[in-house]
Formats: C-alpha cells, structure tokens, sequence
C-alpha cells in the first residue's frame, strides 16, 4: 500500500550523527526546511557515545549535546527519529510539491527533485501524550542488557535510551516485554499504546545528504580474536563506556568480575589491514583513538601497565605526533607487532600471542583487560535502497574527491562524514560544511533555472 502522507523538504539529511548534526544546522541557518531521518532512538551518533576527544580531550559530550539541542529546537529543522529509509531514488512524478525555493512566492514551481520512503518504527509509546517523566522506567520489572553502554550493564524493557537523549521519549523493547502492565498503570498521561504499528510516510525533498556514519567490525567474526567469548576482551566503543563519566560503573573496570585491571593492553589494526576480513584499508583514526584512550586510562588507573602493540602510528592530524609522543611521555608503552590470535587465560586474563616487527620472533603475554581497535565499516549499505554507486571498500563513491569530495553520482544527492570513508571528527564537520554548501549551491542553481 502507497503511503498517502507526504512531508515536503527542501534537504533530506539521512543520518542523525555529528555529520548530519552539523549538515542540518548549516542548511537550517541558510532558512532551507531540512528533515533529519535518523534510524537510533536518538540523535548524536557515535560521538555522544564518547568520553573525550583527541588531541584536545574535550568532552565529547559538551560538544555534541549543545549541537543536538540547536537541531531539535530549529525552525528550520525536523527530527524524524527512529525511522527506517526503505528507498531514496529521484522523482520523476512532475508534480508540484507546494514546497518552494526560498524567495519563491509564486505558485507551480515543479519538484523534480527526490522522494524517500520512511516506516516510522513503533515505540509503544504516544510522542504526542508522553511528558518524559520516566514513571514507565521506574516500575518495569524486567531488565535486559544495555546496548547503548555496550552491553555492559542492564537497563528496563521501558525507558529512555540515555540522560541527554534526544527526543526524551522512552521506547519499548516489545519482544522482553512480559505485557505486565506496570508502566501502562504508572503512566499519568495514558501514553503507553501496546498495539502502535509501523507508520510509512514520503518525503520529497530537492537534494539529499548522505551522513550515516561507520560502525565497527564485530569482534565476533573473528576467530583469531576468540569471536566475542573472551569476557574481558572488548572492542574500543566499549572502552569509550568504561571511561565516560555516565558509563556503566562510573568507573573502569573488568567486565568479568568487576576487578581494577592492572594489566591493559591494546591490539591495533585489529580487522583494518586484513584482507581476510574484508577490510584491506587503513581505519585512520584507530591509533589516535587508542593513544587517547591510553592517557585517559593512566589518569584513571595509574598503577595499571598500559600497552599498545601497533604496526604503524598514523598521526595524520594537527597536533596528533605530539599527543603521540606525550603518551609515550606518560609512560605508555608502544611495541612494534602484529598480534596473531588472543585466548582465554587464567583468573579471566586474555593471553596475547604477538609477532615482533624487528624479526625478534613471537612472544605471548597475559593482560587483565584487552581492547580490540576494531576496523571501520559502513554504517549504511545503499543497497536496493538508493542508487548511488559505493567503492571496492563499500563506503560510498566520492566522484571529484580532489575537488569536492562530498559529490556523488547521483544528482541531487551529496555524502559526507564516515558515510563516504573513515575520518576523524574534525574532518567530517569540515566535510559536512562543504556538503550543506554543495547542497545550497545545487539549490540556488535549480532556483536560477527556473
């Protein structure tokens, strides 16, 4: 069935991270109407899930809640949250949208521009009826893990995904759900809705950007790693938890028995560089991650021998070879090796079996904690969704990348962020401000044309 809701747009941002934050912002401040279609609970991305930032170690927190709260509360801007992009092609329709150029008052301006078609996922809950006030939460008696604290703590069936979420609405995890009842009785205002079904709607807009972000390789592919079976072997976004200041136990430690870990240890280019996971490339920005976290940890834990065990250091950036040579300053230890598998060791140790790089030969050593920096994924597969061509590495194809690397070969529809490659933060609001120009640009030029 042909959803008859159609919501007119002059940009469709898809991607709610700091990419599309920023993208939105920028395009919002230029007076374009932007929909931000977002597939999480809430928007923010990666980066809200992070404790600090490198090379600087600002909270990453202060720097993305203030932008997430300009985009929510934009004149210009829409949050269409936890929604899925069932298919983003151009639209050949001829007809008019009624959504206009700015500065355009007069009627029947054509929009051969783009249409997507959203599902709005149910989350058991009214948006309209519910005040956030979290009495759901307080009485749900069934816990299941946390996913948004890397699985490492548990949470309610019922609640709101994390304390600066935005929108503040809880959702339902229906399939834990044991339809108690609690939260429907606790609730003052009678939001809770146990039969929400899935809403589809269509938004035309006349260009797109692309902002979906990356995701990691998931430990549990790899064999060498012990396929996620090894409690206190965890990949970095976990790590990014433990040192949070809201992170699972408001301090670091071992998953397994809740122990300080004396031992820690970081196993680089763990899936970036292998072609046996697919994953041929360099993730750039593992080791300057890796290196932030090692600091981080030996303000934490002192006491705790940190190690790192890289094949290069890639410190690309402004500022990034002297935070490098500062950790190593602080008394982090780099050794030049390629780590062959990790198993599981005695009193919950992980065993690292390593190649030295200098032709020493291999050696093994046991760690109470180890962090796996994962390779860099898309986040996204355009797949039968959209036709925009991806690259050998499967992000998203850059066609002048000397020039403007937010083009692609789809008119009308612009990348930027991780979406097109892994790059650090910087980089990607760099490249989200060149994305929301493309787009104006593009814009003013269909204006012209007409």
């Amino acid at each position: 069935m042909v959803p008859t809701n159609t919501k007119n747009f002059d940009t469709l941002v898809v991607g709610g991270g700091i990419a599309g934050l920023q993208t939105a912002l920028d395009l919002g401040d230029q007076g374009y109407s932007v929909a931000v279609v977002e597939k999480d609970a809430s928007i923010g991305g990666k980066m809200i899930r992070l404790s600090k930032v490198f090379p600087t170690l600002d909270c990453a927190s202060c720097i993305t809640t203030p932008k997430m709260s300009a985009v929510a509360h934009h004149e210009n801007i829409t949050l269409f949250t936890y929604c899925t992009l069932n298919s983003l092609d151009h639209d050949n329709s001829g007809e008019d949208s009624g959504n206009k150029f700015p500065g355009i008052n007069a009627p029947g301006v054509k929009a051969t521009g783009l249409k997507a078609l959203i599902t709005q996922n149910p989350r058991y809950v009214d948006p309209i009826k519910c005040i956030g006030c979290r009495q759901c939460e307080y009485v749900c008696p069934v816990h299941v893990p946390d996913m948004e604290q890397g699985g490492l703590s548990a949470t309610k069936v019922i609640c709101i995904p994390f304390s600066n979420a935005i929108p503040q609405l809880p959702m339902m995890d229906i399939e834990n759900c044991m339809l108690c009842g609690q939260c429907e009785k606790a609730c003052p205002t009678n939001a809770i809705d146990y039969f929400q079904k899935p809403e589809r709607f269509i938004i035309t807009a006349k260009t797109a950007v692309i902002t979906t972000g990356f995701d990691l390789l998931p430990v549990r592919d790899n064999v060498q790693y012990g396929n996620a079976k090894i409690p206190n072997v965890i990949d970095s976004l976990q790590m990014e938890r433990l040192l949070a200041p809201h992170g699972p136990y408001n301090r670091v430690l071992r998953p397994s028995d809740g122990m300080e870990p004396d031992s820690i240890a970081y196993v680089q280019c763990a899936g970036s560089r292998d072609k046996s996971t697919g994953v041929s490339y360099c993730s750039r920005v593992c080791c300057m991650y890796a290196i932030k976290q090692a600091m981080l940890l030996s303000g934490s834990l002192p006491l705790a021998d940190i190690i790192i065990y890289y094949m290069d250091i890639r410190a690309f950036g402004k500022g990034y070879e002297q935070f490098y040579q500062n950790a190593k300053a602080m008394g982090i230890e780099f050794i030049k090796a390629k780590v062959a598998r990790i198993d599981e060791g005695e009193n919950g140790q992980a065993q690292v079996r390593y190649e030295l790089q200098d032709g020493s030969g291999i050696a093994t050593a046991d760690h109470d904690l180890v962090i796996l920096s994962m390779g860099m994924i898309p986040a996204w597969n355009p797949g039968a969704i959209c036709p925009v061509s991806k690259d050998s590495d499967k992000f998203i194809t850059s066609i002048k990348p000397k020039i403007s690397p937010v083009l692609t070969d789809m008119e009308g529809v612009f990348v930027a962020g991780a979406a097109a490659g892994p790059k650090d933060i910087v980089d990607t609001i760099t490249e989200s401000g060149c994305a929301a120009m493309e787009a104006a640009k593009f814009m003013s030029k269909r204006l012209v044309e007409n």
